[in-house]
């Protein structure tokens, strides 16, 4: 004979904290409640000797004993019950079910589970850009749902650098990478907000998804609207808001060179000496000031040490705002060197780096890939691209804690893996 067992699924209406069981108790007391009223009621009206027809003592199967008969109505209406709530759900709530990033659509109780459990995850602030950043934001959103992307606006290169030029606004590009990485939408629509055109066209170069945010700017007359209304449409577990609303232009001085834009910083014959913005001091987006002063983890990487990490600490308020807030304060350290920026750079050359420009005491933690076997790609090496080490006895005199864990990417070893560092982040820093 084959026994009944109840999936995980199933099981998951009985795990604290959903808020689904208290309410149904009510309605199960509320209904016994009811039926007591009923009875009461029907008890008044057969004790007045009302003599009913025939046919109403067949259909209360009156020729049943009292005791059988509470037991065949009580099942029956249990069953109708459930059977009503089971097919009330699924008309009410199947329109609005949505699809997992696999393609396969998951039961009711699966959603509430996941959006019970990442309601209650730390609120997490991730500063950065470009891919280091839509990287960690992979990898952290499995882990809660409060989070807050603030995104670097001195993107000038490809198209987030011809739409800029050609319709003063923010660069688009590193947002719409973050709106991709915590997007919870079919596959598909992700890589439709990642298509890039193709051909000698005025379009080609450009991404839809770029396109697609300066077409949602230009309805709502603002690209901080713009970003919620994206992030709607691909469901996004979090918020993604720029550093600064300012047009800004990235820096950088090297030797006796001036670099002007962030396409043209990694690029020149000596390392580069400092970093800053034109104009100088830009404000800092008050949205992404009230949310690093609400967080209770700040992330700042992984992610090109100047034309990623830098810009956004250089923005007016950046650095205070980042030292008042109680938050924990991490550092993710990249697993490789960028070539023209971070060329032979070790862990604590890093941290000196920023140290020089906004100031040191910044972080508690700093991650540190351990994980040093898996050899780069070809193309990185021949770039020359190299494994960022820890000079363990120079990194000790910087008053932080480091983490070292294997972080790095079985896939693309010169990048993060998502799931191992949010898994680090999660495990060993939060707990």
């Amino acid at each position: 004979m084959k026994l009944f067992h109840p999936s995980p699924s199933m099981m998951r209406w009985f795990m604290p904290g959903l808020q689904i069981k208290r309410w149904l108790l009510l309605l199960f007391a509320s209904i016994v409640m009811l039926s007591l009223a009923v009875g009461y009621l029907l008890r008044d009206i057969y004790s007045s000797n009302v003599r009913f027809p025939s046919s109403v003592q067949t259909v209360t199967l009156q020729f049943l004993p009292r005791g059988v008969r509470a037991a065949l109505f009580g099942v029956v209406g249990i069953g109708i019950l459930l059977l009503c709530f089971y097919k009330l759900g699924q008309s009410l709530l199947g329109p609005f079910m949505r699809v997992a990033n696999s393609g396969e659509r998951r039961n009711l109780i699966e959603h509430l589970y996941a959006h019970r459990q990442l309601s209650k995850g730390p609120r997490v602030v991730a500063l950065g850009g470009g891919t280091g950043l839509s990287t960690l934001l992979r990898g952290i959103k499995k882990y809660t749902g409060n989070i807050v992307a603030i995104v670097t606006v001195a993107d000038d290169g490809g198209s987030s650098g011809r739409l800029r030029a050609e319709y003063r606004v923010l660069p688009p590009g590193d947002f719409r990478q973050c709106l991709t990485a915590l997007a919870e939408t079919e596959p598909l629509m992700t890589q439709l907000f990642q298509h890039r055109f193709t051909g000698e066209g005025s379009l080609g170069g450009h991404s839809f998804g770029n396109l697609f945010i300066m077409a949602m700017a230009e309805i709502t007359g603002d690209f901080e609207h713009a970003l919620r209304e994206s992030g709607r449409v691909l469901a996004v577990r979090g918020t993604i808001v720029p550093s600064t609303l300012n047009d800004v232009v990235l820096c950088a001085t090297s030797g006796d060179e001036v670099r002007v834009g962030e396409s043209h910083v990694p690029y020149g014959a000596e390392r580069i000496d400092r970093v800053f913005l034109q104009p100088e001091a830009p404000p800092i987006n008050p949205e992404a000031e009230a949310a690093i002063l609400d967080a209770e983890l700040v992330i700042v990487g992984p992610g090109s040490l100047y034309t990623s990490i830098l810009p956004n600490l250089l923005v007016d308020g950046m650095v205070e705002v980042l030292r008042a807030t109680p938050a924990v304060k991490v550092y993710i350290c990249n697993v490789a060197s960028q070539p023209g920026e971070t060329m032979g750079y070790t862990v604590s050359e890093h941290l000196t780096a920023i140290e020089d420009h906004v100031g040191g005491n910044l972080f508690d933690y700093v991650i540190v890939n351990s994980n040093l076997a898996p050899a780069l790609p070809a193309s990185a090496q021949a770039a020359g691209t190299s494994r960022i080490l820890f000079d363990r006895d120079e990194a000790s005199r910087k008053p932080v804690h480091y983490i070292l864990a294997d972080v790095v990417s079985p896939a693309v070893s010169s990048h993060h893996d998502p799931e191992k560092l949010a898994r680090v982040i999660m495990k060993r820093i939060w707990r």
